[in-house]
């Protein structure tokens, strides 16, 4: 069955890794990413056929740039039916005290206003698939955040907040909304924390049928 997915922060080590991978197994991709150089060099490794792949350049925090792509990815591929947002930034090292407003309102940007425009542009699309499916990777200290991260934590819960909410709305659409926690993503395999292999192994199984009854869950994907 020919589906189509968008995945933010595509040329990321995480994203390049899972546009691979999903391309591999046949689906169409919307590739979103800030970085026009990266993009053209993802595509050229991609091999997909024109019908199969929409690319654009964007700033996730613009509402309204997002709507406009999120019609015209309906235009040429039809409907969406999975969201996979891997946009990340980290902002830390200081006391609530020494944190500025600015320090904050990057976070919010990056992980609240980016996912809340995706879900307002895409998610539409999605309910009217009749199967879908959500992914958020977040960070393992959310529900216990450590000192000197406020303004990530901060954001990161919100950002899973948006998450569970949209799990609760869509779940009678067969519309899954899910969160992948990790430690930290160990692009290099030295056993520091999750590889992107294993966060792509875990967003394939949510993709089965068999994980079509997890929803709104938080999946601790990091050694106990």
């Amino acid at each position: 069955m020919n589906r189509t997915i968008v995945i933010t922060g595509a040329t990321g080590a995480l994203g390049n890794k899972t546009a691979h991978a999903f391309a591999g197994r046949g689906y169409s991709l919307v590739l979103l990413d800030n970085d026009q150089a990266k993009l053209d060099a993802l595509t050229r490794e991609l091999h997909l056929p024109a019908e199969r792949l929409f690319v654009s350049v964007v700033d996730l925090r613009d509402g309204k740039a997002l709507r406009n792509i999120a019609e015209a990815v309906a235009d040429k591929l039809g409907r969406v039916h999975a969201l996979i947002h891997l946009v990340g930034g980290w902002v830390g090292g200081k006391t609530l005290v020494e944190t500025s407003v600015e320090d904050l309102d990057l976070m919010l940007s990056q992980h609240v206003w980016t996912t809340f425009h995706l879900f307002q542009s895409f998610v539409p699309r999605l309910s009217k698939s009749g199967w879908g499916r959500v992914i958020v990777v977040s960070a393992s200290t959310v529900p216990q955040p450590p000192g000197k991260t406020g303004a990530y934590a901060a954001a990161k819960a919100a950002q899973e907040n948006l998450v569970l909410t949209l799990a609760a709305e869509l779940k009678e659409k067969g519309v899954t909304a899910n969160i992948i926690q990790v430690r930290a993503i160990d692009v290099e395999n030295k056993g520091t924390g999750t590889t992107p292999d294993e966060i792509v192994a875990a967003m394939t199984y949510l993709f089965s049928e068999e994980a079509s009854k997890i929803n709104g869950a938080r999946i601790p994907l990091y050694s106990l």
